[in-house]
């Protein structure tokens, strides 16, 4: 029986199935694609600064000749030209690169000119390619320019069926001029533009001194120039970016503020520039949200009065708002000043390098110099080929009659150009000149313009020569043609530049002066002018100073600086920071802004807060808490404000922050007790310790559930102690002999049945009180209004009450500090858990 199979192979098997390590083949594939995608797709060439089908589509509109002396074509016939010739990786791609390329505010110096809908700031999207148009602009054809004269390399399209160019000539420095973006495999780079003018003038400036700084070239080229405007702050970032590389550029949009005429209406903010590559829709939104949430206050309205002469945002204030506050706020928290990072990364001899200023520049004339020389050979090379041709004619026209004798002798065309060639020593492209040449040029002022020619062609020849004799002159032809770039094309900086980033501070913009500041037991912050209070007499019912929600009570009041710094001290012992001026000013009956929102708490609630204008070493906080430990901390401690807040000190189980007071480190200290009794020994009994610890015992409780209620320095002239039931009294500290640190005490004031201390605060007899109910009724009144009474009495009646109505807080106003001093220490009231 015989078998249907084929007979095994006698010889070698002609594929074998080799064993590859995965490891091996992943690593090879993935370097590859990623190759693929820097150096074919996303980064740009250092020599034109075009990507792939940037280049492939302005040499594609170049080859139809859709150029900016000819009508713009249909965008559809230029992407499918593109498409079909050089770009095989699908429409959108191209139609959107196109639509970049002329898009004004994207491009410094657009690259095409479009006619039709091609998207606006507001992040709208171009219409379709059918609807549009485009053509080459200038500044495009001048990257192309000479391309023809075999200045660039050429290499075959994607089927092999034409060439396509593998840079441009670009006598233009397109990657400064129009910058470049892209994100590849592992690397991405960013770039920003420049002004053409001032790019010129640094390629000139390194063309005379390749070592030229970077100092030097920032005075030809001091930074980026945005094609939306804006103001750059500070050059800092700018000096980086051009020697490393990488930097970080700030921009900030331009905005004015119109003052209301008569005060009947607020301010108006102005917003006429925006950020490079900000959507103004997207931003006008965002800011409407945070106007929503109260992240931002003081905004009544937002108008976008835009239109085709420029951008126009107009943001309505609130009357009695601090406009230039609020244009910070929009500085700080929206997109009106923006980062632009910079890493300039570009392809350099086929692998992606970031560059430097010089090396940039280098780049580009290296370039240049490559394309000089080239187009110079070319030229040269046509010339003398033309003056031979013209010589060879000269030659005929000198023994016309021998030469017309030996065609009209010859039979065929070659045996005439033989003919010629043999008998009057011509060259073979001399001869056939010669058999087409015309009779007119037989006629005497058709060979002197032949003369004249040559003439021309032969100074021509000794110019080209003289370029290629050496690198110098090429590099005087690269200073020539980039000054009539200049010439052609500059124009004035869009762009602001403000050198110092400071310029601009919100400090700088606000009034230095003693405001109100108040705080809930729910912990809503607000500040109000200290002129909204008027004085009035010990006695009086006061004025409703804050509207609360149910359930919420004023719970502290204080008097700061609009500059100083607010260290916000919370019920756990942590400490965060906040300015005055960041805290939103408010009438005198409205509850304020949830303290949350201002600060990153953690699952509490500020109970004390102290202004600080400046942190020093020689100058202490002292921190009371609730079961009578004392911590002694230098100011300077806290002087690295911290977003997120850290730990001031450190509490036992139990235990709370209840009062952080100022000293210098050479005074005596009054503790006071809820049930009246008050302590005095001096603070050198407290060592001084570092953030975070955990302190002494300062004083003891001589009743199971009394805690520390507050703690001040003896200075200044009385010891001001008021009761939560509207009575006070001032008190000679001589009364208080000193105890040592740790012990009981003594009785200070005498309390009505279920009164308890609210504030006990040395004084001088100038000084005024704002003292405030838990219903919100706020007095002003002055100290020395304020009986003088020994210790152990009830003192006077300081404010009258409504009927469960209580004090539950005291600010103090220094009389140097009523006319607006606000360098005067500044001491806070306590703000304990109402009664």
């Amino acid at each position: 029986m015989t078998s249907d199979l084929p007979p095994p192979a006698s010889g070698p098997l002609t594929h074998r199935i080799e064993p590859v390590s995965i490891e091996q083949e992943m690593k090879t594939s993935y370097i590859d694609y990623a190759m693929s995608v820097i150096i074919g797709r996303a980064i740009p060439d250092v020599r034109d600064g075009l990507k792939p089908v940037h280049r492939r589509s302005l040499f594609a509109m170049w080859e139809m000749g859709n150029t900016s002396d000819k009508p713009t074509k249909k965008s559809a016939r230029v992407v499918g030209e593109v498409m079909g010739k050089f770009h095989p990786h699908g429409d959108a791609s191209i139609y959107d690169t196109i639509v970049k390329m002329a898009q004004p505010f994207s491009y410094r110096y657009t690259l095409v000119h479009g006619q039709g809908n091609f998207g606006s700031v507001d992040g709208d999207a171009a219409a379709a390619m059918r609807y549009t148009e485009v053509r080459l602009t200038p500044v495009a054809e001048d990257l192309l320019y000479d391309i023809d004269k075999e200045t660039v390399n050429f290499v075959p399209n994607f089927d092999e069926s034409l060439q396509e160019p593998v840079v441009l000539p670009a006598k233009i420095p397109n990657l400064l001029v129009n910058g470049s973006d892209g994100i590849a495999v592992g690397m991405a780079t960013k770039m920003p533009p420049h002004n053409l003018r001032e790019v010129c003038n640094a390629v000139l400036q390194y063309l005379d001194n390749p070592q030229v700084t970077v100092e030097d070239l920032m005075r030809v080229l001091p930074g980026p120039d945005f094609p939306t405007g804006g103001i750059m702050m500070g050059t800092e970032g700018v000096r980086n970016m051009y020697a490393t590389g990488q930097g970080r550029v700030i921009v900030r949009g331009v905005a004015n503020i119109e003052e209301s005429e008569g005060g009947n209406r607020g301010d108006r903010i102005i917003v006429t520039e925006l950020p490079y590559q900000v959507n103004k829709a997207q931003w006008i939104a965002n800011i409407a949200e945070m106007v929503k949430e109260k992240r931002i206050d003081g905004i009544t309205d937002i108008r976008d009065e835009s239109d085709k002469e420029g951008i126009r945002v107009v943001f309505e204030l609130r009357k009695g708002t601090m406009s230039p506050v609020i244009l910070n706020n929009l500085y700080m928290h929206t997109q009106l000043e923006s980062n632009f990072w910079v890493i300039n990364l570009a392809i350099v001899d086929n692998q992606p390098r970031v560059l430097t200023l010089h090396g940039l520049l280098a780049s580009f004339v290296q370039h240049r110099i490559e394309v000089i020389r080239r187009r110079s050979e070319f030229d040269l090379k046509k010339a003398q080929e033309k003056v031979h041709i013209l010589n060879g004619l000269l030659i005929a026209l000198e023994k016309i009659d021998s030469v017309i004798a030996a065609i009209r002798a010859s039979d065929t065309v070659e045996t005439a150009r033989t003919a010629l060639i043999s008998k009057f020593f011509l060259s073979e492209p001399q001869a056939n000149a010669i058999l087409q040449m015309q009779l007119r040029r037989l006629a005497a002022l058709e060979q002197q313009k032949i003369t004249d020619e040559k003439t021309g062609l032969e100074a021509e020849i000794q110019r080209l020569t003289k370029i290629l004799s050496s690198e110098a002159t090429i590099r005087d032809e690269i200073r020539r043609e980039t000054a009539e770039v200049a010439e052609k094309y500059g124009d004035k900086r869009r762009t602001q530049i403000a050198h110092d980033a400071s310029d601009l501070s919100t400090e700088d913009l606000i009034e230095d002066k003693a405001v109100l500041v108040s705080l809930t037991t729910a912990n809503y912050i607000k500040r109000t002018d200290l002129d909204t209070y008027r004085k009035q007499k010990r006695g009086g019912h006061g004025i409703t100073g804050m509207t609360t929600k149910e359930e919420d009570f004023v719970e502290s009041v204080f008097v700061a600086g609009m500059k100083d710094y607010l260290l916000c001290f919370t019920n756990l012992g942590r400490v965060y920071w906040l300015k005055v001026y960041q805290i939103p000013e408010s009438s005198r009956v409205a509850k304020g802004k949830p303290i949350v929102n201002l600060l990153n708490l953690k699952d509490e609630v500020v109970t004390t807060v102290i202004p600080i204008r400046e942190f020093r070493n020689d100058h202490y906080l002292l921190f009371a808490t609730k079961l009578g430990q004392i911590i002694k901390v230098a100011q300077d401690e806290f002087s690295n404000p911290r977003s997120v807040g850290t730990n001031a000190i450190k509490l036992r189980d139990k235990d709370q922050l209840v009062d952080v007071i100022q000293t210098d480190g050479t005074r005596e200290l009054v503790m006071t007790t809820r049930f009246g009794r008050s302590l005095r020994f001096h603070e050198e009994k407290v060592r001084i310790v570092r953030r975070n610890a955990q302190g002494v015992r300062g004083m003891r409780m001589r009743e199971a559930d009394d805690t520390i209620q507050a703690i001040t320095l003896v200075e200044k002239d009385h010891l001001l102690t008021i009761s939560d039931a509207g009575f006070g009294k001032r008190t000679e500290f001589d009364d208080f002999r000193g105890h040592g640190r740790g012990t009981t005490g003594v009785k200070n004031i005498l309390l009505e049945r279920n009164a308890v201390v609210i504030e006990s605060r040395a004084v001088s007899d100038s000084d005024e009180i704002i003292v405030m109910t838990g219903s919100g009724v706020v007095m002003r009144t002055r100290v020395d209004e304020v009986r003088i009474i020994g210790r152990g009495t009830k003192g006077v009646r300081i404010m009258r009450l409504d009927e469960g109505d209580r004090v539950i807080g005291v600010a103090f106003v220094p009389a140097d500090m009523d006319n607006g001093d606000v360098e005067a220490p500044i001491l806070p009231a306590d703000a304990q858990e109402n009664p």
